[in-house]
Order: C-alpha cells, then structure tokens, then sequence
C-alpha cells in the first residue's frame, strides 16, 4: 500500500530523471527553482482573476484544464525545490500542521479567519 510520502518520492524521482534526461539540473538552483514556483503560482491564480469565488460553477472546461495544468506546475516546482533544498516534504508539513495546530486551537478558531495575531 503506497502512502502520501511514496506518492511525493516517485514525483521526486520522476523529476530528477526529467531533469537529467535534458542536463537541466544546472539550472535548478533553489533561487531559480523559487521563482519558476513564484511564476507558476501567478499563472494558476490568473485563471481565477475576476471571478466571484472561483467556485466549481463558474469555471468552463478550459478554465478547468488550465487550473489542473498549473497545480501540475506548481506542485513539480515545489517538490523540485524542495528536493534541491534537502527538504523533507512529507515530514515538513506534518511538522508545520503540528506547529498551526498548537497556533490556532480548534476551540478558540472555529469559525474565525483572523490571524493569530489578531485575537
């Protein structure tokens, strides 16, 4: 049974050897890799630029497409990036869901979206 952390290692694996295959890993430096991720991140927001909500009702098929297309993109910069950082993806965000949990205790959030600076 694979788990999240195997679905993130064949990803990795899958894009180094990309990356290999084209003698790309020379412009992979975590500074390039964070803003090829920068960019990608404004291009799936772009999608999403003068909607209402962004809700599921108000996207068409191509805007859809073009949502899916650009997490794909997002998500293979980040676990680039963190691959070239010597970051433990899975491990990162447990231990930071830990970290928010303590932050923003259920009983005292529920329902409130200000930061935890704010109340």
């Amino acid at each position: 049974m694979s788990t999240p952390a195997d679905s993130l290692l064949d990803i990795r694996t899958r894009l180094r050897s990309f990356a290999d295959e084209r003698d790309w890993d020379q412009f992979h430096t975590p500074k390039n890799l964070a803003m090829a991720l920068s960019v990608e991140v404004a291009e799936l927001v772009e999608h999403y630029q003068w909607l209402p909500t962004g809700a599921d009702a108000e996207l068409d098929e191509a805007k859809r497409t073009g949502i899916r297309h650009e997490l794909a993109d997002v998500l293979m910069y980040l676990v680039r990036l963190a691959d070239k950082s010597g970051v433990d993806l899975h491990a990162a965000v447990l231990e930071k869901m830990e970290l928010n949990r303590l932050k923003y205790p259920a009983e005292q959030v529920r329902g409130d979206a200000r930061k935890s600076t704010e109340y």
